[in-house]
């Protein structure tokens, strides 16, 4: 183990507001490994971590604008406000992670995936690549307006609140989700089946984004009766 961040493995190391780019600069022999790491706040802008694993790691504000993370692997700990806009992250795991507030404006995550993440108020808007998907996250005011997760399975998201505008939704299928408030706007559900998520009340408006989509006769009870509309037998 060593605390030296030049070595490939990297461990305990308080690398907090440090500029990390000319150290990781350096070729090693292995992708790196980060360890219970103290990244809060580190320049990591444009590195090369292709295959590295960052494993409860503290990364809050951390700067991944431009980096290379291509089939890197993020595990617990957390990155609460920090920056990957325009990284490069096909293939990326990032498992049971605090991302609460991140951006990730123009970055490209093709068949990323994010499990049991917190991803409250994340800025997913103007993303790059196609395959990513989201499971188990809580995705409250999550901006994802434009978001693409045509013909994904969607279990266990948790979307209240959330900008959905203009995503395009269709095909999916939804699990044990929520969709209370959100901000539907545009997003189309054509061939989506809705019936494993939580809607709320919808109002008439936002009701009508929904064309297309399959829900059960419950939901459609709900919306009526938002409307004052009784539904008997």
């Amino acid at each position: 183990m060593s605390t030296d961040p030049s070595s490939p493995e990297t461990t305990d190391a308080d690398l907090s507001d440090s500029d990390l780019r000319d150290v990781l600069a350096d070729a090693v022999s292995a992708p790196r490994v980060f360890t219970r790491c103290d990244l809060s706040g580190a320049d990591l802008r444009d590195t090369d971590l292709i295959d590295a694993v960052f494993a409860d790691c503290r990364m809050d504000g951390a700067r991944f604008e431009r980096a290379v993370l291509d089939g890197a692997r993020f595990t617990g700990g957390g990155a609460p406000g920090a920056l990957f806009s325009g990284a490069e992250c096909a293939d990326t795991r990032f498992e049971r992670m605090d991302l609460a507030n991140t951006r990730w404006q123009g970055a490209l995550l093709t068949d990323t995936v994010f499990t049991g993440c917190r991803l409250t108020g994340a800025g997913l808007t103007s993303l790059r690549g196609i395959g990513y998907t989201f499971s188990q996250c809580n995705m409250m005011l999550a901006r994802c307006k434009g978001l693409s997760l045509r013909g994904r399975t969607l279990e266990g998201l948790r979307l209240d609140e959330a900008d959905l505008a203009s995503a395009d939704l269709r095909e999916t299928v939804w699990k044990e989700s929520r969709l209370r408030g959100a901000n539907l706007v545009n997003a189309r559900f054509t061939g989506a089946d809705l019936r494993g998520a939580d809607l709320g009340e919808l109002g008439l408006d936002q009701a009508g984004y929904l064309r297309g989509a399959n829900i059960s006769p419950a939901q459609a009870g709900l919306i009526l009766g938002a409307l004052g509309i009784t539904v008997v037998e």
